[in-house]
């Protein structure tokens, strides 16, 4: 490609493809993509992305074209790969300059540069990292802001390398750029920090970008460019003015406007000093060791004492909480319980621990997480009351533990609580006693420590096991405050039910069953929608646990049903709908058909609920759910569901329909199920089978159900199905046995077995081309035992129920093998006696001697056998009766 006279078409068709106009759009992408593998292609896209004069949409796609190409084309070994000359031309031009004014250009120009560099730094490419080091250190701001962003994108690809010989590469060019890294970072972090002091915010804000810049290089290098980074003074000089610098920083925060750019800025810069500690004790958690007491005094201090007040944030708490929670927990700061055993670095980081965290500290951390951390806010209070349904959703945990406040502070609470139960147990103790008795309806603090002091209790059950009586509990105090029907009450009657269902399988006695269950019907009548919800939550872990009695809980099973229910209809959201829709699931498999008198309303609801949630595909899922366990209930009366349930097991396992992709798995189960309680083969339930070629070529983890769905068919009514299916079966079969597990083929044989089974006239003719590659596999002498066993199954059945076909079969196959029918047959005996031990079922031996006693008449006057001491020896046993080979 010619760049002079080809730049102006490029251009153009560029142009054409940044239209609207799909008629305009379509020729121009086809023809850009025509252009992709033509020589000189990405010099002319380079051209263009590096004219600042051109439309900016017109270079930004010129720039991603190009980026996609690298992806496709850079490396030698691709088809239609660039030319070593183009290649070369094309580095150069890269990093001829850096000064592309519009950001998001910018950035994907970095991108692409960090991608050639994965492939050609250093060997290729020597002169990246040297001309982006003097290109950080020019005073014009945008070329240094340009050079340092692609800096950090190279380092960060480069980083990210895994082989042994990319590592030492890595290494190498840490050791080199490291030095020149902390002091480029020192300079623009002291010229932010000056320009705030003198109130120059705009100039502040360029600087603190560059700050993050070089402290996002900074963390990459220190992360992962050396094999021991404590033994590297830098590194750990940095590591320690990361505290420093962390504490000037959020000094800072409080003279920075709440909506000034800095501020994000500074926010992010913050949060960034903090991943770098995470990152260095994730990947160098002994390295860290010298880093401990330091990393725990700061953040203890600022998270958990006066020192953080007004300055903190909630993401810069997660982030001091989860650096406390990894170094509690973290396995290499553990002693072996035999001592001898742990290594010099394990014991000098367990000894920084075990002085750290006393009885004051660990006993002020636990009542500042509790009393609080673990309250709830007035944010969270005002979502209660106008939108109860995402409160529950937040209040299920949502969100990751390592991002979000609430469920961050909870898993710090337990891991802290089980590293040192034995001191806190008492701690929490006495928080819960000195709450004993009734609550002052007025005072919402004291109702709000009773809620997070009660939450503690359950997050820490299995620590208490052995601490508190909880059967004594329950009916002394517990009971009387779910009575309490107070508005102002309702956060501890929600805490109580959901306390109980946390302690429910670690310490509670069956006789007090029934006492829970008429309290958790009184709740799912409670005027508060989350008190309800959580109570149903509560009812789900009660019949989940392995200690629940059908007997004990159907006097309240109808109610309870029914509450339910009504609690499906009134909730809206998606998720809530789940909830409850898993909790009546959970309810309906537990009684199983107990349930049946009260499912009429459950049965026409259903339907709707399902049109209702055509784009929620998780909703779906959870009312297939639903249906399994309804089947399993309803038993053969399911039959009357299947106007609803036919089209849903349909839609459901169609794989030409979107939707498959959820639902495939529990539509699957819900065919089965629905087989399984099935009592007669309808045609509605046979033409659903429709769908299973397709499912067989999907060769999926669900293959297992689809064979189960399958054989439920043969043994519901082989002949009407055979009839319609049996070809295409035979030809999936076929298909699927060139390339499958050895697994995957015993299932196909042990169907093709059930078949003969069943249909033992038509079976083997309709699995026909099927058979010869049985005969094969054991005059081959098939090597995996199970495969073998099942071969001799199925042509057992044949020889035994059908001794017309297998005549015919023995005829084509000393036709294919070129050899005498006496003598295929011998081999076949032979074989077949070999491997007897192979046959491990019962049913399969003796059908294995049954079969072989049938050739009886045949082995007399045959020279095949005569020669053949080893069928010579069958003859003489089974003419004298011996049944040794079935036993």
């Amino acid at each position: 490609m010619d760049l002079n006279s080809a730049s102006t078409v490029v251009l153009q068709v560029l142009t054409q493809a940044t239209s609207q106009d799909t008629a305009v759009l379509k020729p121009a992408e086809e023809q850009l993509k025509q252009w992709e593998t033509q020589p000189g292609f990405y010099s002319v896209l380079l051209n263009i992305f590096t004219n600042h004069s051109l439309d900016v949409n017109v270079r930004w796609l010129a720039v991603l074209y190009f980026k996609n190409g690298i992806d496709r084309y850079w490396r030698r070994v691709a088809p239609h790969a660039l030319s070593e000359e183009e290649k070369t031309t094309l580095r150069a031009g890269l990093i001829t300059n850096f000064n592309e004014p519009v950001n998001q250009i910018a950035t994907q120009i970095s991108v692409l540069i960090a991608k050639v560099a994965r492939v050609d730094c250093p060997r290729q490419w020597p002169e990246l990292i040297p001309t982006l080091v003097e290109s950080v250190k020019v005073q014009d701001d945008l070329q240094q802001h340009r050079a340092l962003l692609t800096f950090y994108h190279v380092t960060k690809t480069l980083a990210s390398k895994r082989l042994a010989a990319d590592r030492k590469l890595f290494y190498d060019l840490t050791s080199s750029i490291y030095s020149f890294t902390c002091s480029l970072w020192n300079h623009h972090t002291d010229t932010f920090l000056q320009q705030i002091c003198a109130g120059d915010e705009a100039a502040a804000a360029n600087s603190l970008e560059r700050t993050l810049l070089s402290l996002k290089v900074l963390r990459k290098l220190t992360v992962h460019g050396f094999v021991e980074p404590h033994w590297n003074a830098e590194v750990m000089g940095f590591l320690h003015a990361v505290f420093e610098r962390l504490k000037q920083f959020l000094e800072c925060s409080r003279s920075i406007r709440a909506e000034s750019i800095c501020r994000d800025r500074l926010e992010k810069t913050i949060i960034l000093f903090t991943k770098v500690l995470l990152d260095f004790l994730d990947q160098h958690p002994f390295s860290f060791t010298a880093l401990i007491q330091r990393s725990l005094e700061f953040s203890v201090s600022y998270v958990f004492t006066e020192a953080g007040e007004g300055v903190v944030f909630e993401q810069f708490i997660v982030q001091c909480m989860n650096l406390i929670k990894m170094i509690v927990k973290n396995y290499a700061y553990k002693p072996s319980k035999n001592i001898e055993d742990s290594s010099p670095e394990t014991l000098e980081a367990h000894k920084i621990k075990t002085a750290f965290f006393t009885y004051p500290t660990l006993m002020e951390i636990c009542r500042r997480l509790v009393t609080h951390y673990f309250l709830l806010t007035k944010e969270e209070l005002t979502m209660w009351e106008e939108d109860p349904e995402s409160f529950t959703v937040e209040e299920t945990g949502g969100d990751s533990w390592k991002y979000s406040l609430r469920p961050c502070t909870e898993v710090l609470f337990i891991d802290i609580f089980h590293e040192y139960n034995q001191t806190l147990t008492p701690v929490l103790l006495e928080m819960v006693h000195s709450l004993q008795g009734s609550t002052n309806m007025e005072d919402t603090n004291a109702i709000l420590i009773k809620d997070a002091v009660y939450n503690a209790v359950g997050l820490a059950a299995y620590e208490l096991f052995d601490s508190v009586d909880f059967d004594q509990w329950f009916k002394n105090q517990l009971l009387a405050e779910l009575q309490v029907s107070h508005d102002r009450y309702k956060p501890i009657r929600r805490r109580v039910i959901w306390l109980i269902g946390q302690w429910i399988s670690v310490k509670f006695k069956s006789d007090l069953r029934p006492v829970l269950y008429e309290a958790i019907r009184n709740l799912l009548q409670d005027r508060d929608l989350v008190v309800r919800i959580e109570t149903a939550t509560t009812l789900k872990l009660t019949v989940d646990d392995f200690e629940f009695r059908t007997d004990q809980f159907l006097p309240y099973l109808e109610s309870m049903f029914t509450l339910l229910f009504q609690l499906l209809q009134e909730v809206t959201q998606c998720d809530t709908k789940m909830h409850v829709l898993h909790v009546l699931s959970c309810v309906i498999e537990r009684v199983n058909i107990q349930i049946r008198p009260y499912v009429g309303c459950l049965v026409q609801y259903l339907p709707l609920l399902w049109k209702q949630s055509e784009e929620h595909n998780m909703l779906r899922c959870a009312i297939l759910t639903t249906l399994i366990h309804l089947v399993q209930g309803l038993g053969a009366d399911s039959k009357n569901l299947y106007p609803f349930l036919l089209p849903v097991i349909q839609l459901s396992t169609d794989v030409s329909q979107p939707p498959h992709v959820y639902l495939l798995e529990d539509g699957l189960e819900l065919w089965l199920v629905t087989l399984e309680n099935s009592p007669c083969l309808t045609p509605e339930l046979l033409r659903i089978f429709q769908n299973m070629s397709a499912l067989l070529e999907l060769s999926s983890e669900n293959l297992k159900n689809c064979f189960k769905i399958i054989n439920a068919y043969i043994f519901l009514s082989s002949s009407e199905f055979l009839q319609m299916y049996a070809a295409d079966l035979c030809r999936s079969f076929c298909e699927l046995l060139k390339d499958i597990t050895t697994e995957g083929q015993v299932q196909v044989l042990k169907v093709v077995e059930n078949v003969l089974k069943v249909n033992p006239v038509l079976g083997p003719q309709m699995f026909q081309p099927l058979l010869p590659s049985v005969f094969r596999g054991i005059i081959d002498g098939e090597r995996y035992p199970v495969v073998m066993s099942t071969y001799l199954g199925i042509m057992g059945r044949v020889l035994l129920q059908n001794a017309r076909f297998f005549s015919l079969l023995l005829s084509q196959m000393a036709c294919e093998l070129g050899q005498e029918l006496d003598q295929i047959l011998g081999n076949m005996i032979e074989m077949w006696v070999d491997r007897m031990d192979n046959i491990t079922q019962p049913e399969r031996r003796k059908l294995s001697a049954l079969a072989l006693l049938s050739l009886l008449p045949s082995l007399n006057g045959t020279d095949k056998m005569a020669s053949c001491p080893r069928v010579s020896c069958i003859h003489g046993n089974l003419t004298s009766g011996t049944s040794f080979l079935v036993s």
